[in-house]
């Protein structure tokens, strides 16, 4: 659970954790025979019996039906259908090669879907730690509202370490409670800059939501990384 620095209505400043929100599974499958049944990977296929390679090997799409009526080439009885565990991602080239040096580009769209700029995708440094406290930017959004503005990627949960920052945290859970509006936070001077949890990690906007009941508080952190807006010379 990593540690954040964070600050409140009042410009005091306070480490809390903060951690992924997770829901409990409450759903079972289970066979016809009433055991647990797990999600698993299978082989499919392998880059040497795919369609570019039969292609290359017959030496037309023609030359593959041929092949595929009197064999079974794109079958390796003793590969396929393996499981797979363990495994990790590699990119490859148009030659099926394993590429070594990948260099990743951002690509930025219209609402319309056409795309406005493609550039390199740029390494960004962590801005969220202990070290470099989240100000409280005092920009509300009502709840109502940002749930037809935002979609949010994923949610973190912030809670105390000891009785002090209980107080502290709830007291903000409180203020957002009652205004029944999400706070935009951001990192910098200004809480106007996207939140980057990890280097190299995608920017958020975080928007602070406040839930109290009974001397029990929870903050969540939503964060957002896509914005709806409606495409020019549509009604709805």
């Amino acid at each position: 659970m990593p540690e954040i620095n964070i600050s409140n209505s009042s410009g005091r400043d306070a480490v809390v954790t903060m951690e992924t929100v997770s829901t409990p599974v409450r759903v079972r499958w289970l066979d016809d025979q009433g055991r647990q049944a797990n999600s698993i990977r299978v082989l499919k296929s392998t880059l040497d019996l795919d369609i570019n390679a039969l292609v290359s090997e017959s030496g037309d799409v023609s030359g593959v039906s041929s092949a595929l009526i009197h064999g079974d080439p794109e079958i390796n009885i003793e590969r396929i259908g393996s499981f797979l565990h363990n495994t990790s991602r590699v990119y490859i080239d148009t030659d099926s090669s394993i590429v070594h040096k990948v260099q990743l580009f951002e690509v930025i769209k219209n609402p319309d879907g056409s795309v406005r700029e493609k550039r390199p995708r740029e390494v960004t440094p962590q801005n969220v730690s202990a070290d470099i406290p989240l100000h409280w930017s005092g920009r509300m959004i009502k709840k109502s509202e940002a749930c037809r503005k935002f979609v949010f990627a994923t949610k973190m949960q912030l809670s105390h370490i000891n009785g002090l920052t209980y107080d502290f945290l709830y007291e903000m859970a409180r203020e957002l409670h009652e205004s029944d509006s999400l706070m935009l936070l951001g990192a910098g001077p200004r809480s106007n800059q996207p939140l980057i949890l990890r280097r190299g990690s995608i920017p958020y906007r975080g928007f602070l939501e406040g839930r109290i009941d009974d001397g029990r508080y929870c903050l969540i952190l939503h964060l957002s990384n896509l914005e709806l807006k409606k495409p020019e010379g549509t009604d709805t």
